[in-house]
C-alpha cells in the first residue's frame, strides 16, 4: 500500500498517537478534550497525503528543495492554524516540534510494520512524505512566531496604557495637592485616589515581577505557616475593595479555618481573583468569596454574575499574557488586562500543592474553585 493510502485509511490509529503525545505536554489538571489534543491534526495528514499524491516535476521538486521561508508559508493551512491555536494554549515551540516529530515517527513506524517491500519507488514515497511534513511543520511554527510576536506587541502595549491611567492620576493630584486653596475634604479625596492609584502600579509591577521570575526558570517561592485562612481572604477583600469602591463584595466562610498557608501569597491569589471578578461582575449581584475548611482540605471559591467566558477562553485562561474574551464583545476595563493575574494565581496555588479551576456558564455565574490542603505536601517548593 501507497504511504498516502496508508495515511488516509489509517487516520483514526495515528491520530490516536498523536493525541497521547499531544496529551503528555498538555498541563497538569483537567483532562483536555479529545478535540482539542487533536485540533487539526486529521486536516494535517490529508493534507499531507494530498501532496504526496501530487504530480510534481523536476523544477518544481528543484524549486521546492531550494525556496526561502516566506515562499514556503502557507497562512491558511490547517498547520497553520494549528501553530496559532497551540501557542494561544500555552505550548511552547519545542512542544509544537515535537508533536510534528512524533507524527513522523508514527506514521512511518506503522507503515514499516505493514509494508514488507523495500524499493526505490518507497524510498521516494518517503522523501514526499517527509517534505509535505516538513512544509507543514514550517507553516505551524511561522504562525506560531507571529503569534507570539502578536501576544508581545498587545502586551507592551496594554502595559503602557494601563500604566499611564495611574500615572495621569497622581500627576493630576500632584497638580492639585501644591494649591494653596485646597481644603482637608479635597486633599483627603485626592489622596484616596492616589492611593487607589499606587495599589493599581504595585499590583501590575508585583505581577511583572512574579512572571519574569516563572520564564526565569524558577518557581514561586511560599513560606507556610499557621494562618487563618478566612483572615486572608478578609485581606484579599480589603485590597479589591480599595481598587474597586463601586463593587459590592461579600464573605463567607464555614469548617476550619487554621492551615499552613503563605499568607501574603495567598492574599495575592485572591486579590487577583477579586480584582478579575469586579471587572467582569454585572450590575445585579455581588463579588462573592467563599472558604469552606474540613481536616485535610479548605476550598475557596470566587463567584461573580457577568458575560459568560466561552469554552474556547476557559482552555486557555490561566496562561500568561492571555487578555480574556467575554460574551457581547463587553468593553473597557476588560480590553486592557496584563493576563499575568490568573497565570500567577496558578502558579501560587501550585506551589501551594494545590488546584485552581474555573467554570462560568450564564446561570451560575463565574466560579473560580481553588482547592489547598491545609499541610503542605512532599516537595512543596519553598
Amino acid at each position: 500500500m501507497k504511504l498516502s493510502q496508508f495515511i488516509l485509511s489509517h487516520l483514526d490509529e495515528i491520530l490516536g498517537e498523536w493525541e497521547a503525545f499531544a496529551r503528555s505536554l498538555s498541563k497538569p489538571g483537567d483532562p483536555v478534550p479529545v478535540s482539542e489534543l487533536q485540533d487539526h491534526a486529521r486536516q494535517m495528514l490529508q493534507a499531507i497525503a494530498a501532496d504526496m499524491n501530487t504530480v510534481e516535476s523536476e523544477k518544481q521538486k528543484k524549486a521546492k528543495s531550494i525556496a526561502g521561508v516566506s515562499q514556503v508559508h502557507a497562512s491558511k493551512s490547517a498547520a497553520s492554524t494549528h501553530g496559532a491555536l497551540r501557542q494561544l494554549s500555552g505550548f511552547t515551540m519545542p512542544e509544537v516540534t515535537a508533536e510534528f516529530r512524533a507524527m513522523r515517527a508514527s506514521v512511518l513506524r506503522l507503515w514499516m510494520v505493514k509494508s514488507t517491500r523495500a524499493s526505490k519507488e518507497k524510498t521516494d514515497e518517503i522523501l514526499r512524505f517527509n517534505e509535505a511534513i516538513d512544509q507543514a511543520l514550517q507553516d505551524s511554527a511561522s504562525r506560531f512566531s507571529e503569534q507570539s510576536n502578536r501576544t508581545r506587541d498587545t502586551f507592551l502595549a496594554i502595559l503602557g496604557h494601563d500604566l499611564r491611567s495611574p500615572l495621569a492620576t497622581m500627576t493630576m493630584a500632584g497638580a492639585f495637592l501644591v494649591r494653596p486653596t485646597i481644603d482637608q475634604a479635597n486633599a483627603i479625596q485626592i489622596g484616596a485616589r492616589v492611593s487607589r492609584s499606587a495599589a493599581t502600579m504595585t499590583t501590575m509591577v508585583n505581577d511583572l515581577l512574579e512572571y519574569a521570575r516563572t520564564q526565569l526558570g524558577g518557581a514561586i517561592p511560599i513560606r507556610p505557616v499557621l494562618a487563618d485562612i478566612v483572615e486572608i481572604c478578609q485581606s484579599a477583600l480589603d485590597d479589591a475593595s480599595a481598587a474597586h469602591p463601586d463593587c459590592v463584595f461579600q464573605l463567607d466562610a464555614e469548617g476550619e479555618r487554621i492551615g499552613e498557608y503563605d499568607a501574603p501569597r495567598l492574599t495575592q491569589v485572591f486579590s487577583n481573583l477579586l480584582n478579575n471578578a469586579a471587572q467582569y461582575k454585572g450590575e445585579k449581584h455581588p463579588v462573592t468569596i467563599s472558604a469552606c475548611g474540613d481536616k485535610d482540605s479548605t476550598v475557596i471559591q470566587v463567584k461573580n454574575f457577568g458575560p459568560e467566558i466561552p469554552r474556547a477562553s476557559l482552555v486557555s485562561i490561566f496562561d500568561p499574557l492571555v487578555q480574556l474574551s467575554v460574551e457581547n464583545d463587553q468593553k473597557g476595563p476588560l480590553s486592557t488586562s496584563l493576563g499575568l493575574g490568573l497565570f500567577i494565581a496558578r502558579e501560587i496555588t501550585t506551589s501551594h500543592g494545590g488546584t485552581i479551576k474555573v467554570e462560568s456558564s450564564t446561570e451560575e455565574g463565574t466560579i473560580f474553585t481553588v482547592r489547598l490542603p491545609r499541610v503542605p505536601l512532599a516537595g512543596v517548593r519553598k
